[in-house]
C-alpha cells in the first residue's frame, strides 16, 4: 500500500494578505481628500439634468397654457426618490415660485458630500440659467 504524499502547493499565509489589505487602505486614505471634489462634481450632475428636464417640462406647459406651474403633477415632472427614501437620488427637487411669466426651481442636496455641514444648491429659471447657488 503506498501513501499519498501531499504537495506543497504555493498561496500566500494570512499575515501576508493583511499587510497588503493595510497598504491598500492607507493608499485609500491619502487618496480621498484629492477625490471628494470630484465626487460631489459628478453627484451635481444628477441635479442638472434632472432641472433641464425640468425647465422642459414647463416650457412646455407654458406654450399650452401661456403660463408657468408650480405642479410636478401639473407639468408631469415625476420626481426620482431620495436616498432617505430609498430611491437613487441625492437631490430633492422643488419649483419655489412660478407666475405666468417666469419660474424658478431649485434642487437640493439630500446628503453632505464632503463633510463640511453645507449642502449643495442648484437652481434653474424661464431663461434656463442653471446656476449652482450654495457649492458644496
Amino acid at each position: 500500500m503506498k501513501l499519498k504524499i501531499a504537495k506543497k502547493v504555493n498561496a500566500y499565509n494570512l499575515q501576508e494578505l493583511l499587510v497588503v489589505l493595510v497598504i491598500i487602505g492607507i493608499l485609500i486614505l491619502i487618496a480621498l481628500p484629492t477625490l471628494m471634489p470630484q465626487i460631489a462634481k459628478a453627484k451635481s450632475i444628477e441635479a442638472k439634468v434632472q432641472l433641464n428636464h425640468l425647465y422642459g417640462l414647463q416650457k412646455n406647459h407654458f406654450y399650452l397654457y401661456s403660463k408657468y406651474s408650480n405642479d410636478f403633477n401639473e407639468i408631469d415632472f415625476i420626481a426620482p426618490k431620495s436616498i432617505s427614501e430609498g430611491g437613487p437620488s441625492y437631490y430633492s427637487y422643488e419649483i419655489i415660485e412660478s407666475s405666468t411669466n417666469s419660474f424658478k426651481a431649485r434642487a437640493t442636496a439630500t446628503s453632505d458630500f464632503d463633510g463640511d455641514g453645507v449642502f449643495n444648491v442648484w437652481e434653474v429659471d424661464q431663461d434656463k440659467r442653471l446656476k449652482e447657488v450654495v457649492k458644496d
